[in-house]
């Protein structure tokens, strides 16, 4: 079994909480079309587990999970303005008017020639 990382290990709380608020709202969504965890999963095609663990916010599940429920029942939508970079003002403030493809590692550029 591989090892743990520390964010599953110990996650930020904001983390955790976003996760079960997130996870929250897809059973609230699941609930008012009147589909059991067993009738969605089916159609996701996984076990009626995983679904329950997203719809309880656990870190390890994964994000296919969370964006196929979504898709399930027609709220992919809800995701097109989630880090849009249009609205990332931090972003843009760091960037300038400069847009990269990458982000360069290291510390900067080398003087050794």
């Amino acid at each position: 079994m591989p090892p743990r990382s520390a964010l599953t290990n110990a996650p930020p709380i904001a983390v955790q909480e976003a996760l079960q608020n997130l996870g929250n709202k897809l059973r609230t969504a699941r609930l008012r079309r009147n589909l059991s965890l067993s009738e969605l999963a089916a159609k996701l095609g996984v076990d009626r587990h995983v679904l329950s663990d997203a719809e309880k916010g656990k870190l390890g599940t994964s994000a296919g999970i969370y964006v196929a429920a979504l898709w399930a029942m027609n709220l992919l939508q809800t995701l097109d303005g989630v880090a849009d970079p249009k609205t990332d003002e931090e972003g843009l403030a760091l960037s300038g008017l400069e847009e990269r493809e990458r982000a360069r590692t290291g510390g900067g550029p080398s003087n050794a020639f």
